[in-house]
């Protein structure tokens, strides 16, 4: 029994290892072709050290647009982006993860994709409950993606919703990367499938300590949440490119 247990171990590390290299690699290639075919414009708001990057346990994407803001990845080091493959664990809505293709796609690059509805329920809290200290986690706390009306596709205002308040809850430490981005309609828009080549992407970049951050706001949690709520709802009408 026990050499069982032994084998069945190594066999589900050499499995991760493979997802983890698998991942990496196409993350890999990803950012190499946005270097040659996008030029990026990125403006870091705030004071950050020479090496930012693996401080970071929170990357927020904030005014959803595309598919593809994958290009975004653009400003990384490839040194970072091993790191990356094998710490990320993202929350990703059912509804996309089902699409042959994109889910697909998106399940060879990360390997340890959540799949969570998109309301508040048991595969949110059994989300909330698998995250470890050394994880990465990236959100898009808007929920769903901008349609080039500025709305959803139901025609509703792009609002963020409290499941990044959630998360942060989970952390006591490390830092939040808040991505702000220009918006890629021009690149590819939702319900198009090819992108267009050699246009320019805009992003700026807010580095923010996750204690000293949530403890600017009200010690009850619930008021809390809602400040945080509040708070990146201003930055993504005030702080994205225009």
């Amino acid at each position: 029994m026990k050499d069982f247990a032994s084998n069945y171990e190594r066999l589900c590390n050499v499995t991760l290892n493979m997802r983890r290299t698998l991942a990496f690699l196409i993350l890999l290639i990803v950012t190499f072709l946005s270097k040659v075919f996008y030029k990026g414009h990125f403006r870091w708001l705030d004071p950050i050290p020479k090496n930012p990057w693996k401080q970071i346990r929170l990357i927020v994407f904030l005014n959803h647009t595309s598919l593809y803001e994958v290009v975004y990845s653009k400003i990384l080091p490839f040194s970072y982006l091993w790191h990356l493959s094998g710490h990320f664990k993202i929350p990703g809505a059912d509804t996309t993860l089902k699409r042959p293709i994109v889910g697909t796609f998106l399940k060879l690059l990360i390997p340890n994709l959540y799949s969570v509805s998109r309301k508040n329920d048991e595969t949110w809290d059994l989300y909330l409950q698998s995250l470890k200290p050394t994880d990465i986690v990236m959100i898009t706390p808007e929920g769903r993606m901008k349609r080039p009306t500025g709305f959803d596709k139901f025609g509703k205002p792009m609002t963020v919703r409290a499941g990044v308040a959630d998360i942060m809850e989970k952390m006591d430490d490390g830092m939040m990367l808040l991505c702000l981005s220009g918006g890629l309609h021009h690149v590819q828009a939702p319900g198009q499938f090819f992108p267009k080549l050699f246009k320019n992407i805009h992003m700026n970049f807010s580095y923010i300590d996750i204690k000293s951050y949530k403890a600017q706001f009200p010690e009850s949690k619930r008021e809390r949440k809602l400040a945080i709520v509040q708070d990146l709802q201003r930055r993504l009408e005030t702080d994205c490119p225009k």
